[in-house]
């Protein structure tokens, strides 16, 4: 008996040693990824800058411009874009280390709906950040220019702008994630479609409620952010029905 209970604990130890030397490369894997092509972005990390800033310089009135406040701001600024696009050029490899890594557990239904979940995910989060920059963007800076007091010049620090681009950036490609949510809540068996067709008034007023919140202070740019999430939450509740096992169904073994 002592022998087959020794035997057991060199599995489970064994079997935890192999998680982590998977998890390990996994994560190396990743970071390869991303820092190879944060070295490809490098060089073109100032013409990134230009592309991201056009939106407002399309706006700034003849003669103004961007200016820097901070000594170190010219470098750190483009360079902190590269790593963020990077990053979002790379998700889709990062989200296969994760999958790679996890799926052998999974229960062969499971591994049939996480994949076009996660894709879907990657999908609407580009959608999201490309809505943002093609059509939020150009919106909330037309206010912003046309709020500005006279004899005030507007000319934003490169840091400070960067900084506010980004936020809205993930601000509208998580909130495009709604459809992906609704489905993962009602898989996992926390909300039925009917409680989500039921709650479908405090949805609205929540959407409207967040999109005041993280949305810049015009009614332009709020209902450009709620709009949308009312649509993603509809479209949430159809993908959740088509999605959710019929009763009886049991799942499949790993």
């Amino acid at each position: 008996m002592p022998v087959a209970l020794h035997a057991e604990d060199d599995a489970g130890e064994g079997s935890l040693i192999d998680h982590l030397v998977e998890l390990r490369m996994r994560l190396m894997r990743g970071l390869a990824g991303t820092g190879a092509v944060l070295l490809c972005l490098l060089p073109f990390a100032n013409k990134l800058y230009g592309l991201l800033a056009q939106p407002l310089l399309d706006k700034l009135p003849a003669g103004a411009h961007l200016i820097a406040i901070e000594v170190a701001s010219p470098f750190f600024a483009p360079l902190k874009l590269a790593f963020f696009t990077a990053l979002v050029v790379t998700m889709p490899w990062l989200l296969y280390q994760a999958w790679a890594f996890v799926a052998p557990g999974l229960y062969k239904r499971e591994k049939r709906l996480a994949l076009p979940l996660l894709a879907s995910a990657v999908a609407l989060f580009y959608i999201g950040c490309a809505f943002a920059f093609f059509f939020v963007l150009p919106s909330v800076f037309t206010f912003l220019t046309m709020v500005t007091p006279d004899g005030v010049a507007m000319m934003t620090d490169i840091n400070a702008y960067l900084n506010f681009v980004l936020v809205i950036f993930l601000a509208f490609g998580m909130s495009f994630e709604l459809p992906v949510a609704l489905v993962i809540l009602v898989l996992l068996g926390w909300v039925t479609t009917d409680q989500l067709r039921e709650a479908r008034g405090y949805a609205v007023v929540g959407v409207f409620v967040l999109a005041a919140i993280i949305t810049p202070p015009d009614v332009v740019s709020q209902l450009m952010l709620a709009i949308p999430m009312c649509l993603l939450y509809e479209a949430g509740i159809i993908a959740a029905r088509l999605l959710t096992p019929k009763p009886g169904v049991v799942s499949d073994q790993p």
